[in-house]
């Protein structure tokens, strides 16, 4: 059974072969970047600010310099809410937001931050009204996702940081299921901290990512310690990106995410985001009629992009048994459960019953998007429910 892989949020599958050849390749010449001036690391180096040249120039950061790396968007997030924020702001964030948002908040608040969490509807979708009223005199940010990892919907980014500036406060963005998908420009959308992961749309490994910081916005590091300059300081040099990578970076992913990075510029990024979009809206049509198939997130207006991604369930099917039949029967791999996004769920409506996320890459085709359309017209169908029961 030929395999489908319908999974594209939570990993890339199908990466360019340079990506991992770079990786060997770092693996085998490159030493430690900023540890000496031997030709191995210095090529480490090389590598490593190359990759942050193009990042700046595909997210439009202010500059190499701005872009820090992480080893994922967990810990972006992490570093740009832990390291901006303390007993005493208000941040604000929505029900929209994927747990890496989330529990960095919660914690927070546990130390005496106060939060407002804007409610989504039915649809998922957050009020930019209601967003405007939630600030207060000692708002510090808002912290938000710019595509949902679970119905894909688009958070009007120009708007809310435009809402940020008016107010004063910081907008922190997670660009998870955006990054190398929708278009991002840090600067003219007004992000001052871009949080991104370097293994779903921009291709790369995991154990890349990274924050792409605004000139002016001051992060207190999380970790701090070897860092190649001022040795003989006490403290961590302040200046980016140093001010946030201490330790080795993980310079064979970086070297991969810049192979990466480099073949997505040699590409027709547009046609790839068609591609992606033309896959959503074709498996979406397949599917939203269908009797007993539940869709999630709005689809109402089909000239705005979206995160190329279609939730559903099938009748009262807990969402995981429907996933293992799509994958055990069919060959298709999506995502069930709860998706690390529990306040979408409850918003949704699905908080017991989960949903199977489909998300698409420009490398699923026509036929896949059949089949997958085919595979849960049948198990929607009378009597397929008490079959996967049973098999099951």
């Amino acid at each position: 059974m030929e395999l489908i892989y319908m999974d594209h949020a939570a990993t890339a599958f199908h990466r360019p072969q340079c990506v991992a050849d770079a990786v060997l390749d770092a693996m085998q010449h490159m030493g430690n970047a900023g540890r000496g001036a031997y030709a191995a690391s210095l090529e480490a180096s090389r590598v490593i600010y190359d990759c942050r040249v193009r990042l700046a120039r595909l997210l439009g950061a202010e500059g190499p310099e701005q872009v820090a790396f992480t080893l994922n968007a967990t810990m972006s997030l992490n570093l740009a809410i832990g390291g901006l924020f303390a007993a005493g702001d208000h941040i604000i964030t929505t029900q929209m937001e994927h747990n890496s948002v989330l529990r960095p908040l919660y914690r927070l608040e546990q130390e005496g931050a106060a939060l407002t969490i804007l409610a989504a509807d039915r649809l998922g979708r957050i009020s930019l009204e209601e967003l405007e009223h939630a600030f207060r005199e000692n708002t510090r940010a808002v912290v938000c996702t710019h595509a949902s990892n679970l119905t894909g919907n688009v958070n009007d980014l120009e708007r809310i940081g435009a809402l940020c500036r008016a107010h004063g406060a910081y907008l922190v963005v997670d660009a998870s299921q955006s990054a190398g998908i929708l278009p991002i420009d840090q600067a003219r959308m007004g992000i001052d901290v871009l949080c991104f992961t370097g293994h779903k749309g921009l291709l790369g490994p995991q154990g890349s990512g990274g924050l792409c910081v605004r000139k002016g916005v001051s992060i207190r590091p999380l970790v701090v310690g070897g860092s190649g300059v001022q040795s003989e300081s006490r403290m961590h040099p302040a200046q980016m990106p140093t001010a946030l990578e201490a330790g080795t970076l993980n310079s064979h992913g970086i070297a991969g995410l810049r192979a990466a990075l480099a073949w997505l510029e040699e590409q027709d990024t547009e046609a790839l985001r068609r591609e992606q979009q033309k896959r959503m809206w074709e498996f979406y049509d397949g599917v939203r009629e269908i009797p007993g198939v539940t869709v999630y997130g709005d689809f109402a207006d089909r000239a705005c992009l979206r995160a190329p991604i279609v939730a559903l369930n099938i009748r009262d099917w807990d969402s995981g048994q429907a996933a293992d039949v799509l994958a055990q029967e069919y060959g298709i791999m999506t995502r069930a459960g709860a998706h690390c996004a529990p306040l979408m769920h409850e918003a949704l409506g699905t908080r017991e019953q989960g949903a199977v996320r489909f998300s698409f890459s420009h490398t699923n085709t026509a036929e896949e998007i059949k089949r997958a359309v085919c595979a849960v017209r049948e198990l929607a169908g009378e009597g397929q429910e008490q079959k996967g029961q049973a098999d099951i």
